[in-house]
């Protein structure tokens, strides 16, 4: 019927000068609405016709046809009508042109659905109604709505669609930007503002109207004003439960309680005053608040320290980098920090180097500032486990969080883990974008940007659970060598800051950095040249990956190879030659016995399923029969790790103090299983795997050597027990250390 629908359209209007045919393919969309509305606009001899159902068209319908219904005698109008309800979902008898039963009945239902059959009761289409039809917007509760938004929606339809400008909005139970006006427009309303004067801003007169007639304590009701359900329904979009039923009830105050305390707000008494009544209509709320924390882009000298300390601030965010092609400086300055702990300030830190634009955040850009924050994280000393703000710095939209920020934040979550989990991923942003991130558990802290208040993100969000700072203005405090400005932010108490920096001892030599990829050919001659030298020239039959291949899988994760040798401060070739020696290695035998553990695990999956059967279901169930080829570990991933090594250097790695984490159960066949599985399907994670291995088999072979500097023994003796123990080993070892040799060769010269 949609698709009836945009061939009826095309073909009655196709000619009409300024209608934009729609393409026939009977699916909803904008453009068949707007190609609805430009034939509206031709019916009711509106021009130019345009894809916006304004005032003007509004005032034409009102004029021409108040109501479109039985009587109505230009069958086009009805028509569209019937199409729009089509493209709504109810079902319009047809395209006729016909006013019948049928369509009466569904007009019905789409009035009950938006909640305005008790304001427009009369049969028919009133040009509001059919101004909401022609939308993209839904009636219905939709997937991911929230039923009581919607009972919020309806309400709001139904209290306060007679007036004139306000809307009819979606019943989807998703808050958006045009509810949040509406309930504006209500509050505005009910303060005594008429339809010329009520803006759906939340300005000077609404603040101050607000103070005066809306302050709600215990027991307070609707009366000739409707506050109560105002307020409760701000209180439902923003995320807490409550009735809709326009009494403070004992249960409505201890809610509002709760609320003031989540979002600091002062005082915290249950009653729904100005400050309580702002942070629920607009992301800033009340602006004038002095928080305890806040942010900055200059550095904070001793004097700016003691400012914002007499000012009642305790913890200030600060710039780990400045932004690369720009002479803007804002990252920390040397002494800065000092200065702030001397003050009893704490400090947080924040990263931003792009973040301006969607097209900042991609998986690449993730992987690239994970390390990037952490080298600038460590070299300023703070401690492991500190969050750090990644920011998100402009009205990103539904698309660009779903395509590009959560891709980019995965990618950099990842690669935190990798890097020892040694700092943790926050977030600066919208309330959108910090709620989406955390319940993926992309981040595990929000600052919140609420002082953009017109982000798309912020209107009709909830302040998100996990926020640790909010944003809220931007004021100068001080004067003279102590004046500062500063974004002012409100603290949860989530992220205290920290108040004493301990900068590292710098690395005993060079660290290496990204493999240059033009010398890639040279690098494969010379890795070739060596194995045959030691008799493991290319052969397929023996060998199924070849030279070319092993070292390609280890280019691929050229980056995430160079962070784990920055981070655990060893040489790169460390893990390069064993990636690649075990790559080229692999042989008919390992896949075999790749078999036999994946056959093993499935008969313990089978069998543990089996006894937790009901006793009776059991008797009749067959017992699962061991496969005949079984083993319960075998070597996988590129790196040829067995899981029982990378559950101990796990462990060991923890018990070093070198990643975060609990000690992992290699008796545990869940454990050994799930380990597997990530060494064999998880490049990144078997590549993540390996330093940790390095270093257990340099603790284990008596190595105490700096990893950055080992000599000719150090070095095969690592090497050797990478690979285990013995005389076949140590063989492993010498002929490995050729391959380090290569590898060494092409990184010394770019460190």
């Amino acid at each position: 019927m949609v698709l009836r629908t945009q061939q009826w359209v095309n073909s009655v209007y196709e000619k009409v000068t300024g209608y934009q045919p729609v393409p026939e393919d009977g699916r909803t969309g904008w453009a068949t609405v707007r190609a609805l509305v430009r034939a509206l606009q031709h019916e009711l001899a509106v021009t130019p016709l345009s894809d916006t159902f304004g005032s003007a068209t509004l005032d034409a319908l009102t004029a021409r046809s108040p109501v479109i219904g039985a009587g109505t005698a230009n069958e086009n109008l009805i028509k569209i009508v019937q199409g729009a309800l089509y493209c709504k979902g109810y079902d319009g008898s047809g395209i006729s042109g016909t006013y019948d039963l049928a369509t009466g009945t569904a007009v019905a239902a789409v009035k009950t659905d938006m909640g305005v059959d008790g304001a427009f009761p009369a049969p028919g289409v009133v040009p509001k109604v059919l101004r909401a039809l022609l939308t993209m917007d839904a009636y219905r509760q939709v997937k991911g709505g929230s039923a009581r938004i919607r009972e919020v929606q309806r309400w709001l339809n139904s209290a306060y669609a007679g007036r004139r400008d306000q809307p009819i909005v979606a019943c989807d139970g998703r808050f958006s930007r045009d509810a949040q006006r509406a309930l504006l427009l209500a509050i505005q309303y009910e303060l005594g503002m008429d339809d010329d004067t009520a803006t759906g801003r939340f300005g000077e007169r609404t603040q101050a109207g607000i103070r005066e007639q809306a302050v709600l304590g215990p027991g307070a009701t609707d009366g000739e004003k409707r506050f109560v359900r105002l307020f409760q329904s701000a209180m439902i979009v923003n995320g807490w439960d409550l009735p809709l039923d326009g009494s403070c009830s004992p249960v409505v105050a201890d809610t509002v309680l709760l609320f003031q305390q989540f979002a600091r707000l002062l005082p915290a008494n249950g009653i729904a005053g100005y400050q309580t009544w702002a942070s629920l209509l607009v992301s800033h709320g009340d602006a004038t608040r002095r928080g305890t924390a806040c942010d900055c882009v200059t550095a904070i000298t001793p004097e700016r320290a003691g400012t914002l300390r007499a000012e009642g601030y305790t913890t200030v965010g600060r710039y780990l980098t400045n932004t690369p092609g720009t002479t803007f400086n804002k990252k920390i300055q040397p002494g800065e920090l000092d200065a702030i702990a001397a003050a009893g300030l704490t400090a947080f830190p924040i990263f931003e180097t792009g973040g301006r634009t969607s097209g900042y955040f991609s998986p690449e850009q993730g992987a690239e500032d994970a390390l990037t924050a952490l080298e600038a994280a460590r070299g300023h000393g703070f401690a492991r486990g500190t969050t750090i703000y990644f920011a998100v710095d402009f009205d990103a939209q539904v698309g660009d969080v779903t395509q590009r920020i959560i891709p980019y934040f995965r990618s950099l979550a990842t690669r935190m883990k990798h890097y020892c989990d040694e700092y943790r991923p926050g977030v600066y942003g919208s309330r959108d974008v910090c709620g989406r991130l955390a319940r993926d558990g992309l981040t595990v802290s929000s600052f919140v940007a609420d002082l953009s208040s017109g982000f798309g993100g912020n209107l009709g969000f909830p302040l998100p659970d996990d926020w640790a700072f909010d944003q809220i203005s931007t004021i100068t405090v001080g004067s003279g060598s102590g004046g500062i400005e500063i974004d002012n932010d409100i603290a949860s108490g989530r992220d205290a800051g920290q108040a004493a920096f301990a900068v590292p001892p710098r690395a005993s030599a060079p660290l290496d950095t990204g493999f240059d990829m033009s010398r890639r050919e040279a690098l494969l001659e010379d890795l070739a040249a060596y194995l045959a030298s030691i008799g493991m020239a290319d052969k397929p039959l023996v060998w199924p990956n070849s030279t070319e291949a092993s070292l390609d899988t280890v280019l691929r994760q050229d980056s995430l190879i160079t962070g784990l040798s920055r981070v655990y401060r060893m040489r790169k070739a460390l893990i390069q030659s064993p990636m690649f020696w075990e790559t080229r290695r692999l042989t008919a035998e390992d896949a075999l016995a790749d078999l036999a553990v994946t056959a093993y695990y499935g008969y313990r999956a089978e069998l543990e399923a089996w006894h937790e059967l009901p006793p009776g279901e059991r008797t009749t169930t067959p017992v699962p029969v061991p496969p005949f080829l079984q083993k319960d570990d075998a070597s996988a991933g590129s790196g040829r790790i067995f899981a029982r090594t990378a559950i101990a250097a796990h462990n060991h790695a923890v018990g070093a103090g070198l990643i975060e984490g609990e000690p992992l159960d290699p008796d545990d066949w869940h454990v050994m299983r799930d380990i597997r599985r990530r060494l064999r399907d998880d490049p990144e994670y078997t590549a993540g795997t390996m330093p940790q291995v390095i270093a257990m088999a340099a603790s284990e072979a008596g190595v105490d050597a700096d990893p950055l500097s080992y000599d000719t023994d150090g070095l095969s003796a690592v090497l050797a027990r990478y690979h285990g123990t013995g005389e076949q080993a140590e063989q492993y070892g010498r002929e490995l250390s050729g391959v380090y040799a290569v590898f060494e060769k092409y990184n010394a010269t770019l460190r």
